[in-house]
């Protein structure tokens, strides 16, 4: 049941019916109820697994809330972690796990032979994975009280218009949200509705029609030269931005129209002039878990084994920011998916941000030296310059992410140059190219107006009549350029 289908506008138009008829203190059963229902449209089999999940993991807060004992509170936290990780491991990681030994030691004559599973990965289970672990996790340092209502923290888990995917808000945020009054508000529902429109323009005019070309040319590179990989590669940067954060802003639009508060998850993340930059625009509530949960806890700990070898010359800090940047990619690029693809895509975003690290001293210098005196207009020119080279240097990575293969990307990547003269699929696209084209200057004119609080507030600041001109622009590009067919959401399968 897609955001952008007929059916999904039904069920919600019931669930919105259900929560305006019945009164505030038992929305939560309602909604509760929606969100099993959402996913047992997804995955009727899988919906046990989220159930017994999200179980255990009350049954853990609530004991580590109630227990003095660090040895018991580490104990269930343990039983969370392992049960969590398990699950995401059986279901993601295990085939691939098998396959990738298998592969590594057949040069040393070791035969490993594991029977492949093909067991299909529960959709929104790394997502809804996260969201309880950053829960646990938060209850065991003594940062949240653990939720003792089991109806309200299972809503927590299940809410519909993120479990799929994201965004991952933490629990210190959206459970209170559950147990609040939320009276009738126009500005808050049109606001809503006005992300859902601006969300399914990015996902169905702008991202399924790029992906009509990006799909031909990734699916068989060895049919193309470089003209048409460079360009595939370009769509697909804007496509996957498209797609993503489309659904993130249908999902944040879908909760605010609801009277629930959904964390950003995107701030024009290609207007970034550094790689670090990005990360902090680009998939933000999975970026913050990253940082809260994994990379500051594990340079801490690198840190203080560091600090205990006194032949190192290198700062200890240094040292354990830049293997804590860089596992943490690695497991960044895990996360999205078994496949050696994703981790390569990781490894190297990992490189990019550990280089800009270790290099943090010279640009300072450099800004201060040379930057800071420059007239404003080379100022501005020099920043342009840095945003292309950040946007260049991400599309580049998007290859591993997006081939088949490392063997396809690693294909595309020696023959960009190969070619000459204009593409001559590109060419063959027709109407797709035009309708691609004037989308995508009409989303770079609104980022380009839009504040820099994010997509909430796109034309606030702008006249009435200015507004009603682009909503209305909008509606008339998803009526009659959207392609309504079931395209998923890229990132549903992670």
């Amino acid at each position: 049941m897609l955001f952008t289908t007929l059916n999904f506008f039904f069920f919600f138009s019931v669930v919105l019916f259900f929560l305006w008829l019945i009164p505030g203190k038992y929305r939560w059963g309602i909604l509760l109820a929606a969100g099993f229902y959402f996913y047992f449209c997804w995955e009727p089999l899988y919906t046990i697994v989220l159930i017994i999940s999200t179980l255990i993991d009350y049954f853990c807060g609530v004991r580590i809330g109630k227990s003095q004992n660090p040895g018991e509170r580490r104990h269930y936290l343990i039983l969370s972690l392992f049960s969590n990780l398990g699950l995401l491991f059986i279901f993601k990681y295990l085939d691939f796990f098998n396959a990738s030994l298998n592969t590594f030691l057949q040069p040393l004559n070791i035969i490993y032979h594991a029977p492949a599973l093909n067991i299909v990965v529960p959709l929104g289970l790394s997502y809804y994975t996260f969201r309880k672990l950053g829960y646990i996790i938060d209850v065991y340092r003594g940062n949240l009280a653990p939720e003792k209502h089991l109806g309200k923290f299972a809503l927590f888990v299940s809410f519909f218009p993120a479990i799929i995917a994201g965004p991952i808000d933490r629990a210190k945020d959206l459970l209170p949200q559950f147990s609040r009054p939320h009276g009738f508000d126009y500005s808050r529902i049109t606001g809503g509705l006005k992300l859902l429109v601006w969300g399914m323009f990015k996902k169905i005019v702008i991202a399924d029609h790029l992906a009509t070309f990006v799909q031909a040319v990734y699916n068989h590179p060895r049919d193309f030269q470089g003209p048409d990989l460079i360009i595939a590669t370009l769509f697909f940067s804007i496509q996957i931005y498209a797609d993503f954060s489309g659904y993130s802003d249908m999902a944040i639009g879908i909760a605010q129209i609801m009277g629930y508060n959904l964390v950003d998850n995107f701030n024009r993340p290609y207007f970034a002039a550094s790689i670090t930059e990005f990360w902090r625009r680009w998939h933000i509530s999975l970026t913050t878990w990253l940082r809260d949960y994994l990379f500051l806890p594990a340079a801490y700990a690198v840190s203080r084994r560091i600090k205990k070898d006194r032949l190192l010359k290198i700062k200890a800090e240094s040292w354990a920011y830049i293997i804590g940047i860089f596992v943490t990619m690695l497991i960044c690029g895990l996360w999205h998916g078994a496949r050696w693809t994703f981790v390569i895509w990781g490894g190297l975003h990992g490189l990019y941000l550990a280089l800009s690290f270790a290099a943090r001293k010279y640009r300072k210098k450099w800004r201060k030296r040379v930057y800071h005196p420059l007239p404003p207009r080379l100022k501005s020119l020099y920043k342009s310059i840095q945003i292309l080279f950040t946007f260049l240097g991400v599309s580049f990575l998007w290859i591993f992410f997006r081939a088949n293969s490392p063997a396809d990307a690693f294909y595309i990547i020696s023959h960009l140059l190969e070619g000459i003269g204009m593409s001559p699929v590109f060419y063959k696209m027709g109407l797709e190219l035009y309708i691609s084209l004037a989308s995508l200057g009409l989303l770079l004119f609104i980022h380009l107006i839009q504040p820099h609080g994010g997509s909430r507030d796109m034309f606030a600041q702008r006249p009435p009549v200015f507004r009603w001109v682009m909503y209305l622009l909008l509606v008339l590009a998803i009526m009659n350029l959207g392609k309504f067919k079931e395209i998923p959401f890229i990132y549903v399968q992670f």
